[in-house]
């Protein structure tokens, strides 16, 4: 590994070890290798920091970090952000899998694109059962901020993001669980360009029945707050159907979590639909 490593990948892991070794290999076996592995463990009650250390053993390109409290997802982006030295930050999320070609062709995308902040792409689904359905996103800045107040204009998962970002609008905001990157969106969209590249870029676990109905309230309702707060004095402006789509959001606290995702994806196919196909 280079001092400098062009790339930060950072992973918080939480109780993950029955799939972190698969994540792991998928960040390891990239077609591009000038990076950093920075993993933090978030103190598991499982042997997720005995798998950190058996493979940092064996390749240094990981740098293992290991909390002595839970610090949630927000402040451990914000501590991997601390330890990064790479001009990009990539992020990884601890139970998914990159593509092999992931982190090389976003590195020559934002290479090429100087304007563009954060890049994001295209996310495969899959569960138990095998692979679930693609969740596509537009490609242009022009396109994203049409829907922005509608969904997030770039999956945190695949995302990718200049590190002197962060220098200038600041880091993650932990009151906004677990919507957090809804925030950072809004916050990259007052100053930088938005893009995603139109090829899958992450196979993204979808876990049967881990989201509970209390859990569901809290991230709609910081949903709501993140959007109200940018549709006045940031340079948004919410239109008609960002309103209803506000409203119909507000609705789904009430309704199941599964039913509720099920919902969102079919509006989301709907709204893009004359985005791309």
């Amino acid at each position: 590994m280079k001092t400098n490593p062009l790339v930060s990948v950072i992973t918080p892991a939480y109780n993950v070890e029955h799939v972190l070794e698969e994540t792991i290999k998928s960040v390891l076996n990239q077609t591009y290798n000038n990076f950093e592995f920075i993993i933090l463990e978030d103190a598991s009650p499982d042997n997720t920091w005995q798998i950190i250390q058996k493979w940092a053993k064996k390749d240094k390109r990981i740098i293992p970090v290991k909390n002595e409290t839970n610090l949630y997802i927000a402040e451990n982006r914000n501590k991997g952000l601390l330890l990064a030295k790479g001009k990009y930050i990539v992020w990884q999320d601890a139970d998914d899998i990159s593509v092999s070609s992931r982190i090389e062709k976003q590195v020559e995308f934002m290479e090429q694109n100087p304007d563009v902040a954060i890049c994001g792409g295209y996310l495969q689904s899959f569960n138990s059962t095998g692979l679930l359905d693609i969740r596509k996103y537009a490609t242009t800045d022009t396109d994203l901020r049409k829907n922005i107040f509608k969904f997030s204009p770039v999956a945190q998962p695949a995302a990718i993001i200049r590190s002197s970002v962060f220098k200038i609008i600041g880091n993650y905001n932990p009151k906004y669980p677990p919507v957090e990157d809804l925030d950072m969106a809004f916050r990259i969209g007052q100053h930088y360009k938005f893009a995603n590249l139109p090829q899958v870029v992450i196979k993204y676990r979808e876990h049967e029945g881990s989201s509970t109905q209390n859990k569901h309230k809290i991230m709609i309702d910081n949903t709501l707050k993140i959007r109200k707060k940018y549709s006045k004095g940031y340079g948004y402006t919410m239109n008609f159907l960002d309103y209803l789509a506000y409203f119909a959001t507000w609705c789904t606290k009430f309704i199941n979590p599964t039913i509720t995702m099920k919902l969102f994806k079919f509006a989301r196919n709907v709204i893009t639909l004359g985005v791309f196909k």
